[in-house]
């Protein structure tokens, strides 16, 4: 990555895009405080991020940045709703009432209240990732990354999933920044931010 200059506004709905290689993923991994900047500063809520120790980054993270993948990352085995109440119970260490109906409510969210105990495994490819959307909002995160998070996903499903997300977005005043090589997907985000060579374009 070269002199990247990103600012992104509280309640925006992003989209990166960019040729394969040219620092997408690199850049997505650096906001979501997986990796370092080897120069430069990176500002989250405010905070310069370099300060933190990995204790400090390990919280922050968990608490303000949700993760939705191309791949959805849920635990076969685990219902729907237990795999959306894992980063809750992660962060608190034990289940309570408290963590069951905030998993509740999200699944409502994304309509899916009524396969909610169904096994991640017996799910569609489009309700899993609905289920990984609503898990990356489990924390109330003011940040969400989407890597291609309807990559493998039909037409349907891909556009019913981004829909979702710009509900959530809409409603909740969640910021998204979505990676994606669907240019039309792209035109109906807020912004479009182009990666280049490790550089944002014009």
């Amino acid at each position: 990555m070269h002199d990247i200059n990103l600012a992104m506004q509280r309640g925006e709905f992003l989209a990166l895009i960019g040729p394969s290689g040219s620092g997408k993923s690199t850049l997505l991994n650096i906001i979501g405080l997986l990796d370092r900047p080897t120069t430069g500063r990176l500002f989250l809520k405010g905070r310069d991020t370099g300060a933190l120790g990995d204790a400090e980054l390990t919280r922050l993270r968990g608490h303000s940045i949700g993760f939705v993948f191309q791949y959805h990352y849920l635990i076969s085995a685990f219902t729907a709703l237990e795999n959306v109440m894992m980063p809750m119970l992660v962060d608190r260490g034990f289940p309570s009432p408290e963590i069951k109906r905030r998993a509740e409510t999200l699944m409502d969210q994304v309509g899916l209240s009524a396969v909610a105990d169904n096994l991640a495994m017996n799910m569609s490819g489009g309700q899993q990732q609905r289920v990984a959307i609503a898990r990356s909002l489990a924390m109330r995160p003011d940040l969400v990354l989407a890597d291609e998070p309807t990559g493998n996903l039909d037409t349907k499903s891909a556009d019913s999933a981004f829909e979702l997300m710009q509900e959530v977005n809409r409603q909740d005043g969640t910021t998204f920044l979505i990676v994606t090589h669907n240019l039309d997907m792209a035109r109906r985000c807020d912004r479009i931010v182009e990666v280049v060579d490790g550089r944002i374009g014009p």
